[in-house]
């Protein structure tokens, strides 16, 4: 919401410094985005007047102008077709800067003449489109005086973020109320000057009473529409809004100034009665954007007899709008639902300023005196003849009564405030209190419902700042650890993937259904969401990182490995997860390692057995398993398992579909830790147990098979470890050939296996007798031991 340090004076009498209002509004909950003049930057330019206007000698389209801006004489090069003797425009000297066409003046020659500065277009000036001609100014403007002074540039425009609930400062008026409460002046009474309409009002009515319940209009016939005031242009222009025409920009200005949206129609093009009711499925209308949408059953529009002229409370149709032949209007003042507004904003992806205040809720008292307001500033304008108001449904009843106690300031709010200057504040804002603190709600205010909500206001009137620090009490004796065992787990892998160079990511728990798709699609969709990318819940940590990854490697990032720690939205539930993306390259080009290598499945597994550790997972128990998905590549993925049934994690190679879906090139490996399957540790205190390193010597044996080429090599450990348990405490794989010497269809597997001693050494016997059970063992799968 933006507006000027001049607009706001109209509605608050105040002599507070700018610097003043600006720590005001923030403290009272509406956050200063930020401030800009507009004249700072072209504080350079001067007014100035054309002495003499002669012909170019090399030139027909061009003169040479002898300018004063109060300075003396200056010779400047001009090709504008209106440069003539006696013209008053606005001048600019070599060294400024031009920014509507990001220049720096300088003396230049122009076919052989020089040219100091230049006369300047509003385009130039970024005040306008008009590149015709330079500006024309009155004869008497003052030669000398800085542009920016003369036409009043030199007024800070003031941009503050309106939270949801705060629909009431959406206008002007509100946020001069709100300081006016703070003390930073007096809120101006609002002149509301009802004109006593002539002849019959105009026929409309409202046919849908839940989505538009009032439907207020009145006609003005014998308008002129040419130019809005230059005072209104000017302000408009402040706040991004380009003027188009006075009936247009009266109902702009009513819109941003008091928070009331309007429209006007040109009452030549309608037919019959105009009333609101709801679409029928199908039916198009060509807005005031250029585009046509097609419409549903479950929006309002504006329509006569003969077509539909307005998305009910959110923009107008093309066909009905004012233009400069307008000779006629009715201007429409209607209360909207804001659950409906809201609706069919995101059905059709159109927004408008409109749509930001119905769908927050404007306020439904002020119909009358809205289209009264705007009725007189079009026949001020704009000239003509007011018809009676007609009055089609009514808008609903926002009366209610909370009965408030003063001592709730402090204990809910934590600041305690004297019930006097509550009972100020509350009616510097629009609030009514009664003897017996029962609060009348205004009927602006639709976010208030509760004694909470009054809490709020007074203690962000009175300074959220002044609430003193107050520390929890700390009960007696040795405080006890808060966090929950699934807190500390997702602690734990945090800083394990931290130490292992991972980097951390937060991405967003909501993806668009393409980004879900890959991963089977999204099981909770979001009823209103941000926008249609961010549409439903994540079922996987995978498409956030991917897209983080990608954005990396889009600039310039050589390896790309990034961890998250979040949540999963599966059908049944919630689901904490660690995903993990390892993309680009795993080592760099050297003259050690060659050329630059990838990361590839056995990178993935790796990260996923050591985090699985830090996590306290039994690693030494899990069995890796197939595929994990259709989001994985084929034989280069994996899950690790405690049982056939318990899934820890999946790991491997993203699939190659999935990769350019997100516009991935080249190999990526993932991670993703189902925190929720890990088994919990059993408490054991804060003490760590007692170091018990073994007393004898540990033994290892290596082991060569021969085995089937499509045997597990996890099968073959597992099963080599688990022939004598009570010797053998670790096995592990360390060598896969295939080639000379191993015949087709098999592969050769070198396994080391660990023996640890207890009471005595192993004698040989012993060692053999375990080294047969490892043979029997690895038999049953199809090994042959090698000779």
């Amino acid at each position: 919401m933006k507006f000027t340090l001049s607009w706001l004076h109209e509605h608050l009498d105040t002599t507070a410094s700018l610097d003043a209002i600006v720590e005001a509004l923030t403290r009272v909950g509406l956050e200063v985005e930020g401030v800009e003049n507009p004249g700072e930057k072209l504080a350079t330019f001067k007014v100035a007047k054309v002495l003499s206007a002669e012909r170019h000698p090399q030139a027909d389209k061009l003169q040479v102008l002898s300018v004063d801006a109060g300075d003396g004489p200056m010779q400047v090069v001009c090709g504008a077709p209106n440069a003539r003797a006696g013209l008053v425009g606005v001048f600019g000297a070599p060294g400024t800067y031009v920014p509507g066409s990001d220049i720096t003046l300088k003396v230049a020659e122009i076919r052989g003449v020089v040219s100091n500065g230049m006369m300047c277009s509003t385009r130039e000036l970024e005040l306008g489109d008009d590149h015709d001609g330079i500006i024309e100014l009155p004869a008497d403007a003052p030669v000398g005086t800085p542009y920016p002074d003369y036409v009043g540039l030199n007024d800070p425009v003031i941009d503050v973020s309106v939270t949801p609930n705060k629909q009431d400062c959406m206008g002007v008026r509100g946020i001069a109320r709100d300081l006016a409460a703070a003390g930073l002046g007096t809120l101006k009474p609002l002149k509301v000057d009802a004109l006593t309409g002539t002849g019959e009002g105009p026929q409309v009515g409202t046919d849908d009473p839940e989505g538009c319940p009032a439907f207020f209009g009145q006609t003005v016939s014998g308008v002129t529409n040419g130019a809005a005031p230059a005072w209104m242009q000017a302000r408009l222009k402040a706040i991004g809004q380009k003027p188009i025409s006075a009936l247009v920009d009266i109902t702009n200005y009513v819109m941003f100034d008091l928070g009331r949206p309007l429209h006007v129609y040109d009452r030549a093009t309608l037919t019959g009665k105009l009333v609101a009711r709801r679409a029928r499925d199908g039916e198009q209308v060509l807005a005031l954007n250029g585009k046509t949408y097609t419409l549903d059953a479950t929006m309002t529009v504006i329509a006569d007899e003969a077509q539909v002229h307005d998305i009910g409370g959110i923009m107008g149709g093309e066909h009905s709008g004012a233009s400069e032949t307008t000779t006629e209007v009715l201007i429409e003042c209607a209360y909207f639902d804001p659950d409906h507004i809201a609706r069919t904003g995101q059905k059709l992806g159109l927004t408008s300023d409109a749509r930001q205040r119905f769908e927050r809720g404007v306020d439904p008292a002020f119909l009358d005196d809205g289209i009264a307001i705007a009725t007189r500033l079009i026949t001020e304008i704009c000239g003509g003849t007011a018809s009676q108001v007609t009055r089609a449904g009514s808008p609903p009843d926002t009366a209610r009564t909370i009965v408030y106690d003063p001592a709730r300031a402090e204990t809910l709010g934590g600041l305690a405030v004297a019930p006097e200057r509550q009972k100020a504040i509350l009616e510097s804002l629009g609030f009514t209190v009664s003897p017996d603190w029962k609060v009348g709600v205004p009927s602006w205010r639709r976010d208030v419902e509760g004694y909470p909500d009054l809490v709020e206001e007074v203690i962000r009137i009175e300074g959220i700042d002044n609430v003193p620090s107050t520390p929890l009490e700390r009960l007696p004796g040795v405080a006890k650890p808060t966090a929950t065992p699934e807190q500390k787990l997702e602690r734990r892998v945090r800083r394990a993937a931290a130490a292992r160079g991972l980097d951390e990511a937060v991405t967003w728990s909501f993806l668009s259904e393409a980004e879900a798709a890959p991963f089977g699609g999204g099981r909770w969709s979001l009823a209103n969401p941000i926008s249609e990318d961010l549409k439903v819940m994540r079922p996987t940590l995978l498409a956030g990182l991917l897209s983080a990854a990608a954005r990396n490697l889009k600039r310039g990032q050589q390896s790309v490995r990034l961890f998250e720690v979040g949540r999963r939205y599966l059908a049944d539930a919630e689901r904490p997860t660690l995903g993990v993306i390892l993309a680009g390259n795993a080592r760099p080009r050297g003259w050690r390692g060659g050329k630059a290598a990838g990361f590839d499945a056995f990178d993935a597994k790796a990260e996923a057995l050591a985090l699985l550790a830090a996590a306290g997972a039994p690693v030494d128990n899990l069995q890796v398993f197939g595929e994990a998905g259709d989001a994985w590549h084929p034989g280069q993925s994996g899950t690790l398992r405690l049982g056939p049934k318990t899934v820890l994690a999946a790991f491997g190679m993203v699939h190659p579909i999935v990769l350019k879906a997100f516009d991935l090139d080249g190999a990526v490996a993932g991670v993703e830790l189902y925190l929720d399957a890990i088994p919990p540790k059993r408490a054991t205190g804060f003490m760590r147990p007692a170091y018990a390193p073994p007393a004898l010597q540990a033994v290892t044996r290596d082991f060569a098979f021969l085995v089937p080429a499509d045997l597990a090599a996890d099968a073959l450990v597992r099963a080599v470890k688990g022939a004598d348990k009570a010797a053998i405490t670790a096995a592990r794989l360390f060598d896969v050939f295939t080639g000379a010497g191993v015949e087709d269809g098999k592969k050769s597997l070198a396994v080391e296996i660990t023996l640890q001693p207890s009471a005595k050494s192993f004698t040989d016997e012993e060692l053999k007798a375990v080294a047969d059970k490892v043979v029997a063992a690895a038999a049953k799968l199809g090994a042959i031991l090698r000779g």
